[in-house]
């Protein structure tokens, strides 16, 4: 090799490398950094010996302690449910009227209600359960079956309209549009939006009031505040299912929509459905 060259500025000997007349400086790394760099090196080769590491075709290398993160979890999950075992048999043991008023139960029955939720009911009712077009919001206090904790219950324990349940809620309303005429349809669509909100054609009302009394009050009511007994929703809390105002009102009188909601009993079972009636029940709007 030829004579060592050495840098002028820094004083520091060259390795010989040199790219575009720059040159590289011989700075080897400090010794603790590359005993630290050896060690760690030793350490992975003994965290692989130790642990499960080394992929093969269908398993790993197991590891000299037979450590593994999957019966962790498993042991995690068994404790988990002999923990809940207890607040699970008092629920299946008690009335969801007993179950929200016991805090600690209640609490417990709000959690898995909520989790039961999440996975089963937002496609309808939404994630917060505000609700949609056809889907009740499950926030507020309108309730066309009632809102205490067993009502809520029944109707998610059987459904509503679910043929295959014969406990189910069952109700349906007439298509007026074969029953009255296209004029007392708008009539009664005026009455039925002025008893919340203001209408165009005030002179619609009275009458609208007449054909209300003769087709609807036997199921809404003489005071149009609905009868839960039918599932007849309340028609002056400008709460509405399928759309407000007179246009939409008269389309529901004509040809009237009917939702379904499934029974959830067969599916979930008797404790699931307590806890999703609990959580119901708990948003604020139950009664």
């Amino acid at each position: 090799m030829g004579s060592e060259h050495i840098d002028e500025v820094s004083g520091i000997s060259t390795t010989g490398h040199e790219w575009d007349g720059i040159k590289e400086l011989n700075n080897p790394l400090p010794r603790w950094w590359v005993i630290t760099f050896y060690i760690t090196i030793a350490w992975a080769i003994g965290y692989t010996v130790v642990y499960p590491a080394w992929p093969m075709l269908t398993s790993a290398t197991r590891g000299v302690l037979g450590y593994s993160s999957r019966r962790d979890v498993k042991n995690e999950l068994a404790a988990a449910e002999v923990a809940k075992g207890k607040f699970v048999a008092a629920i299946q043991a008690k009335t969801v009227s007993e179950i929200t008023a016991d805090d600690t139960l209640r609490e417990f029955a709000v959690a898995a209600g909520g989790a039961a939720f999440k996975v089963n009911c937002v496609q309808c009712h939404g994630s917060g359960a505000q609700g949609s077009k056809g889907f009740p919001n499950l926030n507020d206090d309108d309730w066309l079956w009632g809102g205490n904790a067993e009502h809520i219950q029944q109707t998610i324990a059987h459904g509503i309209r679910f043929a295959s349940d014969p406990d189910t809620r069952l109700s349906e309303m007439p298509a007026f549009g074969d029953i009255i005429t296209t004029d007392q349809i708008k009539q009664v669509g005026a009455y039925v939006a002025s008893l919340s909100d203001p209408v165009q054609d005030t002179s619609q009302i009275e009458l609208g009031a007449n054909v209300f009394a003769e087709n609807c009050a036997a199921c809404h009511g003489e005071n149009a505040k609905g009868n839960r007994e039918l599932g007849a929703p309340d028609l002056t809390d400008a709460i509405w299912l399928y759309g407000s105002g007179e246009t939409a009102i008269a389309a529901q009188v004509r040809a009237p929509k009917h939702g379904v909601m499934p029974a959830w009993i067969g599916r979930l079972g008797e404790i699931k459905a307590k806890e999703l009636a609990v959580y119901i029940h708990s948003l604020g709007g139950g009664e």
